[in-house]
């Protein structure tokens, strides 16, 4: 059975990218503060970048915050990368980033929601609850989830720092987060959201969880640096990771030469490291 992982690679494979093509429609973004305009800003994004994303991942705050409207929007952009998967014969998964984390009972509603409501092929999800809180998510096991990790926020230490205790060794928690997903990913339905502004973290959290996705936010304008994330992060195979990105390329002049050249630098930076493991 074709599991949400074994999707995305196909994908990544297509596109030969990484690139995780953030929709955030901020306020700034938009040219009035409306529903419509954040259909307009998405649907325009995702046309012009759909042939270098890997992924797209909305942001729910964004479409909430206009209501009934919003949410319409938002099932109206993961319909528009489904039309452009359809286009390019190749299909774009959609990551819905919601950090929702609460009892099975909600969860069982939350993943509803997501899945059978929106039809999103992932979610990301906060482990803090325990493996229950994620396990409605993991019955749907063609879908996905990314854990919150280590996220990409200066405030991200003041919890996932804290030190966790593990026979014979002290940890910080995200450490442990990830040794935790490793075990739980029974069906290659489970990843975690790593920032790329932490390579150190990235580097530990490799080693905890080496066979997992990554969905790493943060290169560009919260300072992460490309190079120095996909050198912490990737995988022994050159993949595993998702470099998420949104103002970079929305607010670029032409977002489709933004998305591709960052594509591209991906590519070369991915090529010097197979050199210099040679």
């Amino acid at each position: 059975m074709e599991t949400f992982f074994s999707f995305l690679q196909k994908r990544v494979d297509d596109c030969s990218s990484l690139v995780c093509v953030g929709l955030d429609p901020r306020a700034e973004d938009l040219t009035a503060p409306n529903a419509e305009a954040v259909r307009n800003f998405c649907l325009h994004l995702i046309r012009s970048t759909a042939p270098y994303a890997a992924a797209f991942k909305p942001n729910a705050a964004f479409f909430e915050v206009f209501g009934p409207q919003g949410w319409q929007v938002l099932r109206q952009v993961v319909e528009c990368v489904q039309e452009e998967s359809n286009r390019l014969g190749s299909m774009i998964p959609v990551i819905l980033d919601a950090k929702r984390g609460d009892i099975p009972s909600t969860a069982d509603a939350y993943a509803k929601s997501a899945f059978e409501q929106l039809g999103v092929h992932a979610i990301t999800l906060s482990p803090y609850l325990g493996r229950d809180s994620i396990d409605p998510f993991l019955d749907y096991k063609e879908k996905g989830v990314f854990l919150l990790c280590r996220t990409s926020n200066p405030g991200a230490a003041d919890l996932q720092d804290l030190k966790v205790d593990r026979p014979g060794e002290s940890i910080p928690l995200y450490e442990h987060v990830a040794h935790l997903a490793q075990q739980w990913n029974k069906r290659d339905n489970i990843g975690l959201v790593v920032g790329a502004t932490w390579p150190e973290a990235l580097r530990r959290i490799r080693r905890a969880a080496p066979d997992l996705w990554f969905l790493s936010p943060g290169v560009g304008t919260q300072g992460g640096e490309l190079r120095a994330a996909l050198e912490a992060g990737l995988r022994k195979d050159g993949k595993g990771m998702l470099i998420s990105v949104s103002r970079l390329i929305s607010s670029a002049d032409n977002p489709a030469r933004a998305a591709a050249e960052l594509r591209d630098e991906m590519i070369s930076i991915q090529y010097s490291m197979s050199r210099g493991k040679k």
